[in-house]
């Protein structure tokens, strides 16, 4: 039997007791209906719900982004001052940041070998090391 897209952001909410409101399933179909992992920022998750009929503000989906992440379905990965993603993995794993073309996709975990961080600051505990690798195409 295969589960539909509306069912798995279903219980998609639930895994974090989340009210299913018509906004956040409309929004978590969109995320993870399929079962893949994405990469998306509040902008382009409006428009793909715009494209989509779901009648939902750009504020709405801000407010929602953040309420996934405070339930831990999503992880924000900030690739500067301005700009977040949401990543449907949350599991710590290194991103690669296309400067060309404004895309963030995941890099290879396995090759990623951290030896030593700096030690926290007095009555501080380092919560998440995140590393974002940017690249450019040659000239």
């Amino acid at each position: 039997m295969t589960v539909s897209a509306a069912d798995y952001a279903t219980q998609w909410l639930g895994r974090a007791d989340l009210r299913p409101t018509r906004q956040r399933l409309a929004l978590a179909e969109l995320l993870v209906g399929d079962g893949q992992h994405r990469h998306v920022t509040a902008e382009s998750l409006f428009e793909s719900a715009k494209a989509n009929g779901a009648p939902v503000s750009l504020a709405t989906v801000y407010n929602t982004l953040r309420a996934f992440c405070e339930a831990g379905l999503l992880q924000e990965v900030t690739v500067d001052g301005s700009k977040s993603y949401f990543d449907t993995n949350t599991h710590d794993h290194p991103h690669f940041f296309w400067e060309d073309d404004a895309r963030l996709t995941d890099a290879p975990a396995d090759q990623l070998v951290i030896t030593r961080v700096p030690d926290a600051p007095a009555g501080c505990e380092i919560a998440s090391v995140d590393v974002v690798i940017r690249l450019r195409r040659k000239s």
